[in-house]
């Protein structure tokens, strides 16, 4: 039995990552990490563009032509970091309409998958979803990783609380 489980979590997993490549290129008209570039920096707590690269699992150059991209897009500027080093990275203000956008769309696009689902089903797959992200990676980097994508204002409780201020460049 659990062979079929996994199965079908992974369809749905599928499923699920479809549904929101799909919004984001409606929303954005663009692929590939720009939304969670979005998401990410949109935090607001200004990374950096090696965070940002760690974060989204990007070389080097791939992390600063994307940045180079939302920066001409007028989506994201470039302000001086904590350190005088490195650069901080903060949304527009169109980029944080965008960003919202994105996130509205995500969720619109993802609840159809809910529909069949009792009230009282969506709550207890809502407790076996959090069981089982809590078992989930455990180094800060992961479960920023994870949460790329995630809308913090509606993740209340959230099992991997991810601390996108703790990254720090690798040594």
């Amino acid at each position: 039995m659990i062979d079929r489980t996994a199965n079908l979590l992974g369809v749905v997993g599928l499923a699920v990552a479809d549904r929101i490549g799909e919004a984001a290129r409606d929303i954005l008209r663009r692929s590939g990490e720009t939304p969670a570039a979005l998401v990410v920096i949109g935090y607001g707590l200004g990374p950096s563009n090696d965070q940002l690269r760690r974060t989204l699992g990007l070389s080097h150059p791939g992390s600063v032509r994307l940045v180079d991209r939302l920066v001409a897009d007028g989506l994201v500027e470039r302000r001086p970091g904590q350190d005088r080093r490195a650069i901080a990275l903060y949304l527009t203000p169109e980029g944080s309409a965008l960003r919202e956008t994105l996130l509205k769309g995500r969720l619109a696009a993802i609840k159809p998958l809910l529909a069949p689902l009792t009230s009282a089903e969506q709550d207890a797959l809502a407790g076996l979803l959090h069981k089982m992200l809590a078992g989930l990676p455990n180094t800060d980097l992961e479960r920023c990783t994870l949460c790329r994508l995630c809308d913090d204002s509606v993740c209340t409780d959230c099992p991997i609380p991810a601390d996108f201020r703790t990254q720090r460049p690798a040594a």
